[in-house]
């Protein structure tokens, strides 16, 4: 039996020595405010050229670039929908994101994988509602026989870090 380790941490996704980090991004993939700004401005200027020329990103998709001045490798670029009620498919948006990025891992052979929380800064999102949707999806991925053997989650607060770890409590890890 394999194991793998998903853990809750808080720290600042942009220092980690991982494979790939996730960046709760914007359609243009062309940096923003909060994560997505800090990644920008950490990997250097090579990542917003290379994003460029990828053209964009769909809401619920995700696309992968270099990591270029960032400890991680890879950069994965999810883009989460706006809030707005629950009515217009923001659940299955946000689990699709997910989805990718886990999809994207496999397929670049990618052992250890750390998500900022997609959607819930200025996107709106209900933060517990959207840790429980990124659990689900990425324990999917695990229990379908994903390489990734280390996940984090990464949260940038102490409150945000006390419901992410009280949800993956509820997972039974």
């Amino acid at each position: 039996m394999r194991i793998v380790m998903v853990e809750i941490i808080k720290d600042d996704i942009t220092t980690l020595k991982v494979d790939a980090i996730v960046n709760a991004a914007n359609h243009t993939l062309l940096g923003g405010g909060g994560v997505d700004g800090a990644i920008h401005r950490a990997a250097g200027p090579r990542l917003r050229a290379e994003c460029a020329m990828v053209g964009g990103c769909p809401t619920g998709s995700a696309k992968l670039t270099e990591g270029y001045d960032l400890p991680a490798r890879f950069v994965v670029h999810a883009v989460g929908p706006v809030w707005r009620g629950g009515d217009e498919g923001e659940d299955e948006l946000l689990a699709s994101c997910y989805r990718k990025a886990m999809q994207l891992a496999e397929e670049h052979r990618i052992d250890s994988i750390a998500f900022s929380c997609i959607s819930t800064g200025a996107y709106g999102f209900p933060f517990e509602r959207a840790c429980g949707i990124a659990l689900s999806e990425i324990f999917r991925a695990l229990d379908e026989g994903s390489r990734v053997k280390q996940v984090y989650c990464v949260c940038f607060s102490d409150d945000d870090f006390e419901i992410y770890d009280r949800i993956l409590s509820t997972f039974g890890q």
